[in-house]
């Protein structure tokens, strides 16, 4: 001990600090410190597209339904639903026009995940990601062998792109470049920005068990076989049913680069709020950004936001730029403004 820290001030630290405590895990060794929480509630955060969804999970763990599985039915909403074009049915396809869809999920109480990536055909890859998680030993699946393993359990192989997402890719083909073959549609049809999309749900029920989930369609106009964060456990979404769930919805690389799900769990472990988690995660995805996606102020040149729920059921949102999501805290659910790193 220092002479700076006598043990009368080290013990008066000791005492102002956060109570933490230490399980032990099935080896025998000390795991690590965590926060002990008051008694659990519902919770439910989601990103804004979500609203329904976490209204839905909601309901359905009100009624007794595990976590993991009312979080799989509240994605589905938008999974299902044609008018959403960045996830499921309906999702914007890669630059060949084929929708390949990603998920996963984690389920706190069994300390288990499951994911696909690149699947295609299918509508509902959460529905296929909790399949994994729950029949076998692996945890991602992806291309055709997620596809088969899918319709080995019943799904239908179905056209994923609808009217509206096949239109949208055709006007993206039309004004690629300058030197291909395509005719441009000229400046009074502008496309617009490149659409990217995407849903993470976190939940916690009242006995304080966690699960998480994300689902997309990825990248619009993607290189075929590209998958972002979604598919990724540690990035797109994270759940240690001890502390809390994180999940992500942006650009997926960043966060891929900084295992920004698990960070953010990780924070809140430490202690911190979810919104103050998910603003620590945040400053370390800048961190490790590549200058290349850095305007000359230093500011990413993308989008990225994290959602979580701590083992209280506390609920936060948090995004590089000015964003809101969506959260039931057992009475309703709305749509908040996240706290943000930089102005627009």
């Amino acid at each position: 001990m220092t002479e700076t820290l006598s043990r009368r001030s080290f013990l008066g630290a000791a005492a102002a600090a956060p109570l933490v405590g230490h399980t032990v895990d099935r080896t025998g060794f000390p795991a690590p410190a965590v926060i002990i929480p008051g008694a659990a509630r519902f919770a439910a955060v989601a990103s804004s597209n979500g609203l329904r969804g976490v209204a839905k999970a909601m309901e359905l763990m009100t009624r007794g339904v595990d976590t993991l599985d009312a979080a799989v039915e509240g994605v589905k909403i938008q999974e299902l639903d044609p008018e959403d074009t960045s996830v499921g049915y309906g999702g914007l396809p890669n630059e060949e026009g084929v929708v390949q869809l990603d998920a996963s999920c984690m389920h706190g109480p069994s300390k288990r995940a499951g994911a696909v990536a690149c699947l295609e055909g299918i509508k509902t890859p959460s529905e296929v990601a909790r399949l994994v998680l729950k029949y076998t030993n692996h945890i991602l699946l992806v291309g055709a062998g997620a596809k088969r393993f899918a319709l080995s359990f019943g799904f239908r192989e179905e056209d994923l792109l609808t009217s509206k997402s096949r239109e949208i890719w055709l006007r993206w083909r039309a004004n690629r470049g300058k030197e291909d073959d395509w005719v441009d549609v000229g400046e009074q049809e502008p496309i617009g920005p490149r659409p990217t999309g995407t849903i993470n749900l976190n939940t916690i029920n009242d006995r304080g068990d966690l699960s998480s989930v994300t689902t997309t369609s990825g990248l619009a106009f993607k290189i075929p076989g590209r998958s972002g964060d979604s598919p990724i456990v540690g990035a797109g979404q994270y759940t240690d049913n001890a502390v809390g769930s994180a999940g992500s919805t942006g650009l997926g690389e960043a966060n891929i680069m900084a295992c920004g799900g698990f960070l953010t769990v990780e924070y809140m472990r430490q202690g911190m709020s979810p919104t103050d988690a998910g603003l620590a995660a945040l400053k370390r995805v800048v961190s490790l950004t590549p200058p290349r996606l850095l305007d000359p102020s230093g500011r990413p040149r993308y989008q990225l936001n994290f959602y979580a729920v701590n083992k209280r059921g506390d609920v936060g949102g948090a995004s590089l730029f000015p964003s809101d999501y969506a959260a039931h805290d057992g009475r309703d659910a709305t749509v908040r403004d996240t706290a943000y790193l930089f102005p627009k």
